[in-house]
């Protein structure tokens, strides 16, 4: 069973919440340009790939809940397995993330997408490589038909495990990480 399904509340709860004075963290670790184009007001940016909950706990209010969303929750219940793995039960998943926030029709803070979206890049990658395969094999050899079959299979073990390798390589892409730089949003507060 994993640890992170004991935890969890639903955005519409957690958008009570933010009327709070002492609104407790709401932790967002999707990549930068996903967070640029629609983000939960309060939420601070630390992208997974960047997240390391020692250094994040050491600003942290021992017992006071952090709320973590990604997209959908894959990300942020992989960032709860890492806050757990540092002896940390405050993490909170919200659940269905960022997507479910919005289908809640609750706030979200807007900007201007200047970078597709992690999913939609991978979308467009494993479906140029796959066709590009598909095609050699068809024109060169049969041999370029382990292309698409790699592919594939990277696609299915994504589904399966929640884990993208390729979604992982492009969200380290220059094209996506600038973002952090010039916004300085990955900066987490320092709390009193």
């Amino acid at each position: 069973m994993n640890g992170t399904q004991g935890k969890s509340i639903s955005p519409a709860h957690r958008c009570l919440l933010l009327t709070n004075a002492e609104a407790p963290e709401l932790l967002d670790v999707r990549t930068p340009p996903e967070f640029t184009n629609a983000h939960v007001p309060g939420a601070v940016l630390m992208p997974l790939q960047d997240l390391t909950p020692a250094d994040y706990l050491k600003r942290h209010q021992t017992g006071a809940p952090i709320f973590i969303l990604c997209q959908s929750g894959a990300r942020a219940r992989t960032a709860i397995e890492r806050f757990q793995a540092c002896g940390c039960d405050d993490a909170v998943l919200v659940e269905g993330g960022t997507q479910a926030w919005i289908d809640a029709g609750l706030p979200v803070n807007r900007g201007a997408a200047t970078v597709l979206p992690i999913m939609r890049q991978v979308q467009i990658l494993a479906g140029s490589i796959s066709a590009i395969g598909a095609l050699l094999a068809l024109i060169v050899s049969t041999w370029f038909a382990l292309i698409p079959l790699f592919i594939g299979s990277g696609l299915l073990f994504a589904g399966m495990t929640g884990t993208c390798g390729m979604a992982i390589l492009l969200a380290r892409m220059p094209w996506n990480r600038f973002h952090s730089e010039c916004l300085n949003l990955s900066r987490t507060p320092e709390r009193s």
